[in-house]
C-alpha cells in the first residue's frame, strides 16, 4: 500500500507492537488493551498474540514457543482491557510448558496452551513451497478491493498493519464463479514496516496474522464471502507449530486449503513459508460458519 494509506505503514505497524507490549500486573497477571478502531468484538489474532506475549514472558528468552493450542471462548470486548492469568505447568530440563486464559467481566473469554524448548539438534526435513508469483508482481489488498471497498465501509478502512497480497483470485472475486472443489487460499504477507530484533515478537505477529484469510479456503469452496453474503463465523479454536526461526517483517507465503466443513463449522489448515521456500510454521483452525443463502 502507498505512504499515503493512513489504514497501513510502519505507524499502523507501531501500534500493533504496542499492542502486544502488555502491562505486567503481577508476576503471572498481564493486561492488554484493544485499538480504538476496533470492532464489535476483539479480534481474535489480537487476543491470540497478547496471550502468548504473556505466556512467553514467564520462560527464559532462550527457549523458543514450537507450538499452541487455542480455544476462542467468549466473543472479547475491545471496550474494556482483558486480563491475561498464567499458569506456569511445568519447567521441564528440555521444555516450558505454560496455560494462559484471557479474562473479561469476570469470565474466560479464551484459552491458550503453549510450548516452548531449549534449541536442540535433530531431524530436519520440509515439504517444497508452491510455486508462485513474487509479491511485489500482485496488487495490494486496498488495490485488489476496487470499488468493494466503498460497499464495506468501515470494514475497508481499519487499520491493517499486515500488508496483504493475493496469489489466488482474492475471494471476493471467485465468489461470482460458484462453489469449487480445489480452491485455496494463497496470499502473501508481512509485517507492513520495521520490527524490533525481538524473537518472542516476530511469533506473536505471525499469529496475529495467521487468523487472517484462514477461512477464506473454507468459504471459497462454496462460493461465498464475508460482507457480500449473509455469513456469520467465528474462529473457534486454533493451533500452531513454529518449525524454523522468522522474521515477521520479511515476506512470508500463507497457504492454506479446506479440507471438511459440516455442522456450521469449517476446517481449514496452512502453511507458511519465507520467501527463500523455507517451511516456518503450520496452522489449523476451525471456524463457525453460519450461510445464510
Amino acid at each position: 500500500m502507498s505512504e499515503a494509506d493512513p489504514t497501513a505503514g510502519q505507524p499502523v505497524l507501531d501500534r500493533l507492537v504496542e499492542l502486544l507490549d502488555l502491562e505486567r500486573i503481577e508476576e503471572n497477571i498481564f493486561r492488554g488493551v484493544s485499538p480504538p478502531s476496533a470492532t464489535v468484538r476483539v479480534f481474535g489474532g489480537q487476543v491470540a498474540g497478547q496471550a502468548l506475549v504473556a505466556a512467553g514472558r514467564t520462560v527464559p528468552e532462550e527457549r523458543r514457543v514450537h507450538s499452541l493450542h487455542a480455544y476462542f471462548i467468549r466473543p472479547g470486548d475491545p471496550s474494556v482491557p482483558i486480563v491475561y492469568d498464567v499458569d506456569r505447568i511445568r519447567d521441564g530440563r528440555s521444555f516450558t510448558t505454560r496455560r494462559v486464559v484471557a479474562i473479561q467481566h469476570g469470565k474466560a473469554i479464551f484459552s491458550l496452551s503453549a510450548s516452548f524448548q531449549v534449541e536442540e539438534p535433530g531431524l530436519d526435513h520440509a515439504e517444497p513451497m508452491p510455486d508462485v508469483p513474487g509479491p511485489e508482481e500482485l496488487p495490494t489488498r486496498l488495490e485488489s478491493l476496487g470499488d468493494l471497498a466503498e460497499k464495506l465501509g468501515r470494514a475497508a478502512s481499519i487499520p491493517r498493519p499486515i500488508d496483504i497480497r493475493y496469489v489466488t483470485e482474492p475471494p471476493w472475486r471467485s465468489r461470482d464463479r460458484g462453489p469449487r472443489t480445489d480452491a485455496r487460499s494463497q496470499v502473501w504477507m508481512r509485517a507492513d514496516g520495521k520490527l524490533p530484533d525481538d524473537a518472542l515478537l516476530h511469533v506473536c505477529v505471525l499469529t496475529y496474522a495467521s487468523d487472517m484469510t484462514m477461512l477464506d479456503a473454507v468459504l471459497a469452496r462454496h462460493g461465498v464471502y464475508w460482507g457480500t453474503d449473509k455469513v456469520v463465523g467465528a474462529s473457534l479454536d486454533h493451533a500452531l507449530w513454529f518449525h524454523r526461526p522468522f522474521r515477521a517483517d520479511e515476506w512470508f507465503l500463507y497457504d492454506c486449503h479446506s479440507p471438511s466443513a459440516s455442522n456450521a463449522r469449517g476446517l481449514a489448515t496452512g502453511r507458511f513459508f519465507t520467501r527463500d521456500g523455507e517451511l516456518i510454521a503450520t496452522v489449523v483452525q476451525e471456524g463457525l460458519l453460519r450461510v445464510n443463502r
